[in-house]
């Protein structure tokens, strides 16, 4: 499993010191969202329950989790972590001013395990380079957690545009695609 991500050459605005110039902004490729019933399937497939028992399993824990998270619990979700709901909300100096309506934003806060981290950590990454006219100029992969720097004799890249980058320089194999995500 690799993570794959897109660094496109982009025109910067926001940013006094490089306004107006462009540069390379790399950011997770994500595939498709994969549907309850999918999940299911394969969850059902991989315990060798059945996918209707696997389905009153997910949804009976879906309604717990939900149901203790709203009375302020932290919810444990098997190997991935713990979620909990939490708030934005401004701050007042009198007592007398609090009221509901602080309240700036609801959040749901997820804090994933240290094997999910690890896990992370670990993963390779490939990196497709676009430049601003939307070709492909360069690959990068690495068969670890770490991006190897080109620059400094490392052998795991790929420049080769044309090449699926299935396959690094010296012939040691590449990555397989992965699913990524963002959580706030």
């Amino acid at each position: 499993m690799a993570l794959k991500v897109k660094a496109v050459e982009r025109l910067l605005k926001f940013d006094k010191e490089s306004a107006g110039k462009y540069r390379y902004v790399m950011k997770a490729d994500l595939y498709t969202s994969l549907t309850q019933a999918k999940v299911i399937k394969e969850a059902a497939l991989r315990s060798g329950v059945s996918q209707g028992v696997m389905k009153a399993c997910w949804d009976a824990a879906g309604e717990v989790i939900k149901a203790w998270a709203t009375e302020g619990h932290s919810v444990a979700l098997p190997g991935l972590g713990t979620m909990r709901f939490g708030l934005r909300s401004k701050a007042v100096e009198k007592v007398e001013d609090v009221k509901t309506s602080l309240i700036e934003s609801r959040r749901i806060i997820f804090t994933p395990s240290v094997d999910l981290k690890d896990e992370l950590a670990n993963t390779a990454i490939q990196i497709t380079c676009i430049d601003r006219n939307g070709n492909e100029v360069k690959r990068v992969t690495s068969t670890s957690g770490e991006v190897e720097d080109p620059e400094n004799g490392n052998e795991n890249v790929n420049d080769n545009p044309n090449d699926n980058g299935n396959e690094n320089q010296n012939g040691n194999g590449g990555n397989g695609g992965g699913d990524s995500g963002d959580e706030d």
